[in-house]
Parts: C-alpha cells; sequence; structure tokens
C-alpha cells in the first residue's frame, strides 16, 4: 500500500487478502478509514437475510452480541496485519476481552461502524480499544487482546 493512500478506503476483496474469515462469518464489508498502527474504521451492513436472525430472535431479530465483538476483533486483526509483510502467512487470535458493554439493540436495516484503536502492538501480540457504533451512538464496547501466530 503506498503511503498515499494509507486512510483511503478498501473494499472486500483487500479484507478478504488479510482475513481468513469467509460467509457466513465475515463481519466487515468494507474499510474506510486505516492509519497504519494507530486506528481503523470498518463497517458492516446487516440484513434481515443474515442466517442468525432466523432464530435470534424470530418475532424482534436482534444481531448477537457475541458477533458485535468478534466485528471489532475482525477490524482489529485488520489492523494488526495491514502492513505485515506477509498478512497471508498468519492469523490472529482472541487472547481476551475485558470491559464489554452492550449499550443498545443492532437489528436488521443497521449499518454499524467499527471502530477500533490500537493501544499495544508488538510483534505477536495486540491490545485494542473497540466501539461498534450505529448512527454515531455506541451500541458496544470493549477492549480486545490478541496474539499472532502462523498458520
Amino acid at each position: 500500500m503506498s503511503e498515499n493512500s494509507e486512510t483511503s478506503a478498501r473494499d472486500i476483496g483487500w479484507i478478504m487478502s488479510i482475513l481468513p474469515h469467509r460467509y457466513p462469518f465475515l463481519l466487515i464489508d468494507r474499510v474506510l478509514v486505516i492509519e497504519p498502527r494507530e486506528r481503523l474504521v470498518g463497517l458492516k451492513n446487516f440484513t434481515i437475510n443474515e442466517e442468525f436472525f432466523v432464530g435470534h430472535f424470530p418475532d424482534r431479530p436482534v444481531v448477537p452480541g457475541v458477533l458485535l465483538i468478534e466485528g471489532l476483533a475482525q477490524a482489529g486483526g485488520l489492523l494488526a496485519l495491514h502492513d505485515h509483510p506477509r498478512p497471508e502467512e498468519k492469523l490472529i487470535y482472541f487472547a481476551g476481552i475485558d470491559r464489554a458493554r452492550f449499550r443498545q439493540p443492532v437489528v436488521p436495516g443497521d449499518q454499524v461502524e467499527y471502530e477500533v484503536v490500537m493501544d499495544k502492538l508488538r510483534s505477536n501480540y495486540a491490545k485494542m480499544i473497540g466501539k461498534a457504533r450505529v448512527n454515531g451512538k455506541v451500541a458496544a464496547e470493549a477492549i480486545l487482546t490478541s496474539v499472532l501466530v502462523d498458520r
């Protein structure tokens, strides 16, 4: 990636070149902002066609909170692996989730903005602060720690 394009949007093709996740578990559609080693903002559009809405809950569909945390983790993985020389050779695994809070439900039709800010980054460890927002309001937040391993 060139120095001039660090904050430019990235599409699903780029996301899939970094993350191993695929449908139905890929929870980021687009990256809006990348500030290397500092911050990433990504988007996920939740539609009524998401498989989990069939059972969560049939009469009042809500995105499971654990999936909002997973979306934050995927955004964190993109941030941590973004400028790695060989991201296709690495995986990033959860090591911890702290201070997870769910502030409001996310429902079909909502666009979630995932923002992760790097707190600490080492060769095989990352700690990030994440917030998932809908229309500017925090829906979920957590502190995420992860380890980088070989695929």
